[in-house]
């Protein structure tokens, strides 16, 4: 597991209970090991970072994205974000709200081969 600044537990409990609808239909099919047998967790955070899904054993994140993360100053965060988060050897993989609710399938199976190229 990552290691993760303690203060941010109680910010990731908040977001566990105020999920979007895009988070919490991708929850649905990823939790209790659905897929491929790993593990996934939700809101968890690593290092000074809350991540929407990790999967330890693939080494992946998942990240959600809302309509704001259009904006130049979101992308540029993003990209820093997702750098430091590949220097800890995690590999991120952004999806919009949208392409999760409207093209399920196809973020499944991204997902999918993903865990199968990192196993």
């Amino acid at each position: 597991m990552q290691p993760y600044n303690r203060q941010l537990k109680t910010n990731a409990r908040i977001l566990r209970s105020n999920m979007t609808d895009a988070e919490q239909h991708l929850w649905q099919l990823l939790r209790r090991k659905q897929l491929h047998g790993v593990q996934f967790y939700r809101q968890k955070p690593i290092q000074s970072f809350i991540v929407d899904f990790y999967c330890p054993c693939a080494r992946l994140v998942v990240e959600l994205d809302g309509s704001q993360h259009a904006t130049d100053a979101h992308q540029h965060d993003d990209a820093n974000r997702d750098a430091q988060l590949a220097q800890l050897g995690l590999l991120v993989l952004r999806f919009n709200n949208r392409q999760v609710l409207l093209e399920t399938p196809a973020v499944l199976e991204v997902i999918s081969a993903t865990i199968l190229q990192r196993l």
